[in-house]
């Protein structure tokens, strides 16, 4: 057998995402009926001066564990636009697909609260650059949440292209459907 890195690598993020899809599926089939489902939308600020903006949008089921403790499972698309500026392999925006889970900690069990959530996953390449190839992906944030389901945050999202760090920091807006 010929193992290369580009195997490893895909055998790995199969492995995660498999196990992620494994944890979701028990964890859902203990929710109770105070999880929701989100819809929210992303703009920032890349932390790579080759690129210009970066905008997106999330589909998230967040399950609740206990009353201060969330499970978020999240999927969603994100573009990061490169600067007018930019020359040659760097000049090509970059698409992907974020499949994240993670801990959301909210500081109180009212409903509503200030929180901290840490999410990580794969970013999985779309369009003809630089292949079709999927990135460990981390994302780290904090915001606040309402009691009638609007949500607003701050978070870095950030993953390895090329051997070259890629993120960015962005607000995210978010509304969230009790289940």
């Amino acid at each position: 057998m010929n193992f290369t890195k580009a195997n490893t690598m895909k055998t790995s993020t199969k492995f995660l995402a498999t196990a992620a899809a494994a944890v979701a599926l028990f964890i859902s089939t203990n929710a109770n009926a105070q999880s929701r489902l989100g819809i929210g939308a992303t703009v920032g600020s890349p932390t790579n001066n080759k690129q210009s903006i970066v905008y997106g949008a999330d589909l998230t089921l967040q399950i609740k564990a206990s009353d201060h403790l969330y499970i978020p499972l999240s999927g969603g698309y994100t573009r990061m636009n490169a600067s007018k500026d930019a020359t040659g392999v760097d000049a090509i925006d970059r698409d992907y697909i974020p499949v994240k889970a993670g801990a959301k900690w909210l500081f109180s069990d009212k409903g509503y609260a200030w929180f901290v959530q840490m999410e990580a996953g794969a970013a999985l390449a779309t369009g003809s650059y630089p292949t079709s190839s999927t990135h460990f992906l981390f994302a780290p944030g904090a915001g606040y949440s309402w009691d009638n389901g609007l949500e607003i945050g701050a978070r870095y999202e950030g993953f390895k292209e090329d051997k070259k760090q890629k993120g960015f920091f962005g607000l995210r807006l978010a509304y969230g459907f009790k289940l």
